[in-house]
């Protein structure tokens, strides 16, 4: 009799805290190009407008605005999204006021000094997450090269936990890998430096850095990072072994990684659930290869989402 009151009386506990706890997402999103309608005269956004090379209307602008919000509505409305290859704070501002974010969800922006005026940017719950800080590291590249895009940053706080958002689009891989990688590595120095300065502060503090890196799990810039955090995203997290396809090769560019203490406690990251997200309408076939669907090719309009796609994972609260 004894027995079988104790294992009601766990299964009761159990229960009990499955019901209380309650699970969301964190994801980030290389949107490709989202950019409005306005000629802005500092940065080169003329490609971007109605009369420009991709002849970029409102029309097109808005469905742009739709197709985002039918990913992350079909990605549950995350609790944080991180996003690159956004124009400036007017856009982010649209995703979130023409989706169901509009009444639960705020921004984080900054400008960087990007001549296309591409940026970064965070979306959170502001129902669950209050913002204590914010801001970017700033990274000076090798001559001659232009400014890069900034790491845009956020630190909120939930009960007792510290949770500090990074948001990254390092340097292309133009002019060739090897030609290129030195970019990176100013961006992963940089980055590397802020999270040990987190970390030595606080262990405890609870960090999720998510980004297009422009480089793959093996490569030096992205191991530098994997040194201090947990890289959650690799090429076995997808159907297809990558988050992006270069001339029908798939290669894991969007990463996700988390320190040691944002995998334990009351807010915990499950790594086990981390994905590179692939639902059936994020693709399309192009010369015999599954690619996702983006919206151009070349300079013809495809209507799609991005040539990118999402990476995400879940989060258990109590």
């Amino acid at each position: 009799m004894w027995k079988s009151s104790i294992f009601l009386l766990t299964l009761t506990f159990i229960l009990s805290n499955n019901i209380n706890a309650q699970t969301r997402t964190i994801a980030f999103y290389n949107v490709e190009n989202l950019f409005d309608t306005i000629n802005h005269p500092e940065k080169n956004d003329e490609e971007f407008l109605p009369s420009g090379s991709y002849e970029w209307t409102s029309k097109r602008y808005n469905a742009k605005l739709k197709r985002i919000n039918e990913v992350i509505d079909s990605l549950e409305v995350p609790m944080i999204l991180g996003m690159c290859e956004i124009e400036n704070e007017s856009v982010v501002q649209d995703v979130v006021n023409t989706g169901s974010m509009k009444n639960t969800h705020d921004i984080v922006h900054f400008e960087s000094l990007d001549q296309r005026g591409i940026d970064n940017a965070i979306i959170y719950d502001k129902t669950l997450l209050k913002l204590e800080d914010s801001g970017i590291i700033r990274f000076d590249m090798p001559e001659p090269s232009s400014p890069s895009r900034d790491i845009v940053w956020a630190k909120f706080s939930r009960e007792k936990d510290t949770i500090l958002t990074m948001v990254n689009h390092w340097p292309s891989r133009r002019g060739g890998q090897v030609e290129s990688e030195p970019k990176r590595m100013v961006a992963a120095v940089a980055a590397s430096q802020f999270i040990d300065s987190v970390l030595n502060q606080n262990k405890k503090t609870k960090i999720i850095f998510i980004g297009d890196l422009n480089d793959y799990p093996d490569n030096r810039s992205a191991q530098l990072i994997a040194e201090s955090l947990k890289p959650l995203i690799s090429e076995k997290s997808g159907k297809f072994g990558g988050s992006h396809n270069y001339r029908g090769e798939w290669g894991v560019l969007d990463h996700m990684m988390v320190s040691k203490a944002f995998l334990k406690g009351k807010t915990k990251v499950k790594k086990c659930t981390a994905e590179i997200y692939s639902p059936e309408f994020l693709l399309t076939t192009y010369k015999g290869n599954i690619v996702p669907k983006r919206n151009y090719g070349g300079r013809k309009y495809l209507g799609g989402y991005s040539d990118h796609l999402p990476v995400v994972v879940e989060v258990k609260m109590k």
